[in-house]
């Protein structure tokens, strides 16, 4: 298995397709196509059976983080797929990825429960020296470790799922991204469109099959990056009216699910109060 760790700034902003013509003609004039070209990216995020992981995301506390296994298009050859610790501290994001095979991710996150409930880290640092976080010129290309920084992410890994304890599949999140990146700098731009999830069939090899969370005509725009972002980004930013916006993929598909139960409760509610409102025994018949 390989290891990698990131770390940067991740500004997300919602566009309609105006704004989407405008900004991406720039970033094509600008940016370099990502080597990879366009992919539907699918991320099975796991939590614990209360949502906890979730549940604290969504309230936007300082520090927060989920456990997500990402895989690249439909995975009908078995390849790689990336297991991944993604923090946030302070507006910065960290993130530890092992790539693996899907077949293998089970084994990796088959912890038992550390009894006493282990106490949280921030994320924000890395105790082995061979495993510092990376900020080169590739921010979102992931810098491989060797056998020592591989087994500081898995020593992480093994810590996050014994403190959680039983974390399984929950959401599946599906997009097409399109992604930019600039060869001398850290700097990149990804679009995802006709992002989507499902809560059912929670495997990479089925189906790219999904019910949308945005707008057809709506593009999620995210620019990342270890440094500060150009002026020129800034500018055609300030020039479309495009402003950084809050927006959980995962966190939207939570709170969708959730809705959707309390509508099925209240329709199973209401069933059974017309039922009894209409029997033969409810009914008063005067003499």
């Amino acid at each position: 298995m390989v290891g990698y760790v990131f770390k940067r700034y991740e500004l997300k902003y919602i566009l309609d397709s105006a704004q989407y013509a405008a900004i991406k003609a720039e970033i094509e004039k600008r940016l370099s196509p990502d080597e990879f070209g366009r992919n539907t990216v699918q991320s099975l995020y796991y939590d614990t059976p209360d949502n906890r992981l979730i549940r604290a995301s969504i309230e936007k506390p300082a520090f927060k983080e989920k456990l997500r296994v990402r895989c690249y298009n439909l995975n009908d050859d078995d390849k790689n797929v990336y297991v991944e610790m993604k923090r946030k501290y302070d507006g910065v994001v960290y993130k530890r990825r092992i790539a693996c095979k899907e077949g293998e991710v089970a084994a990796l996150l088959n912890r038992e429960a550390q009894p006493d409930g282990g106490r949280q880290t921030n994320g924000e640092k890395q105790t082995d020296g061979n495993a510092e976080i990376a900020s080169g010129t590739q921010a979102d290309k992931p810098q491989a470790g060797d056998g020592t920084q591989t087994s500081q992410i898995g020593k992480e890994l093994d810590y996050f799922t014994r403190f959680y304890g039983n974390l399984t599949p929950k959401i599946l999140i599906l997009c097409e991204r399109e992604a930019f990146c600039d060869k001398e700098s850290d700097l990149r731009v990804t679009f995802d469109e006709n992002i989507r999830y499902r809560a059912d069939d929670l495997n990479f090899y089925s189906s790219l099959d999904g019910e949308n969370l945005l707008p057809d005509d709506c593009v999620l725009m995210e620019l990342k990056s270890g440094s500060a972002f150009p002026l020129w980004l800034c500018r055609i930013l300030g020039e479309q009216n495009i402003r950084k916006q809050s927006f959980s993929k995962y966190g939207s598909a939570y709170e969708r699910e959730i809705l959707k139960s309390k509508l099925r409760s209240n329709i199973i509610c209401l069933n059974r109060f017309s039922a009894t409102a209409t029997s033969p025994q409810s009914v008063s018949l005067s003499s």
